[in-house]
């Protein structure tokens, strides 16, 4: 079985990935997003988002990190596929998936469901400009509000040369309600085309991992939210792996905080810490009582100190 990192913007950055990737036998990590419009971007954009290239585009623990981009002009899209896969990323993943409103306006992530041909064109022209050596992959949802634009879109990518695919077994309208997923979908897809799939979405712990496998009857996951949730998802899933007890997630957060107050970092710390504790309460009653403590707190010095006092009662 196949366990990759998904991406999440504004969360799930490169610090993220380390430390997560350290602690977990991932395959594979997807980077957040970068958004292409209508320009070649600098290396610098690349590096900045991904500063695993600066190290044969794999973390320090060795997991291959891909760059994901997202945008709807295929010119653009190929040219910038092109150069990040120069630059090291371990292939190219595309984004047509993310729900967000400020994207889907612009034109970019999941309102690209509702044209096919358009993906098609983007798939097509980042396969045929990047090395065929190196994997292009595509995220997708269900479709954009019906379930069944799923085949026509599946289609689209397999036709136009994609490696993989993986998908969020939601439509765009469904957003993140549980009660919403549609594993059988993705059974369905497995049938209908002959692309590798891998499933994403509602995958908390083992039993989920092995219950998605068995009604996708796939072999490869990606996580995403879950992985903020339970830092140790990963080999939780693959390997059943116990849980990480409070304590050992409490030295996580200390580790990640050493990370993160570094250079300019330490100016955004605050608010990343408290995104991942918004995840953490979810699993642990312990993080709902001292993110109490600390959503407030606007420095980074008071949150560590609140944390040390948090480790030291245990």
């Amino acid at each position: 079985m196949r366990v990759i990192l998904g991406p999440m913007e504004g969360v799930l950055d490169h610090l993220m990935r380390e430390m997560l990737t350290e602690i977990n036998d991932y395959d594979l990590c997807v980077t957040e997003f970068v958004r292409i419009i209508d320009s070649l971007l600098p290396n610098s954009v690349f590096y900045r988002l991904c500063p695993e290239l600066h190290q044969g585009g794999k973390t320090r623990s060795g997991t291959p990190v891909r760059v994901q981009l997202l945008g709807q002009y295929p010119q653009w899209m190929a040219e910038n596929a092109h150069r990040a896969c120069n630059l090291g990323s371990a292939g190219i993943d595309i984004n047509f998936g993310c729900p967000a409103k400020a994207v889907n306006k612009s034109r970019g992530g999941a309102v690209l469901l509702k044209e096919p041909e358009l993906i098609y064109q983007i798939v097509k022209a980042i396969r045929d400009a990047v090395n065929p050596t190196k994997p292009v992959t595509a995220k997708v949802r269900l479709g954009w509000d019906d379930p069944q634009q799923c085949f026509e879109i599946a289609d689209a990518i397999a036709q136009a040369g994609a490696d993989e695919m993986v998908i969020h077994a939601r439509t765009k309208d469904d957003g993140y309600k549980a009660e919403t997923i549609k594993w059988d979908y993705i059974r369905q897809l497995r049938q209908h085309v002959k692309l590798p799939i891998i499933a994403n979405g509602e995958v908390w712990n083992h039993a989920d991992g092995q219950a998605c496998l068995a009604a996708t009857n796939t072999d490869a996951l990606m996580v995403c939210r879950g992985a903020l949730n339970l830092p140790n998802l990963g080999n939780v899933v693959k390997h059943n792996q116990a849980p990480m007890t409070w304590e050992q997630v409490l030295a996580l957060l200390l580790t990640y905080s050493q990370f993160e107050i570094k250079g300019d970092k330490g100016l955004y710390y605050p608010n990343r810490v408290k995104q991942w504790f918004a995840y953490l309460r979810h699993q642990y009653p312990q993080a709902k009582e001292l993110f109490t403590d600390i959503r407030c707190l606007k420095k980074a010095a008071p949150i560590i100190e609140r944390l040390e006092q948090a480790q030291q009662q245990l």
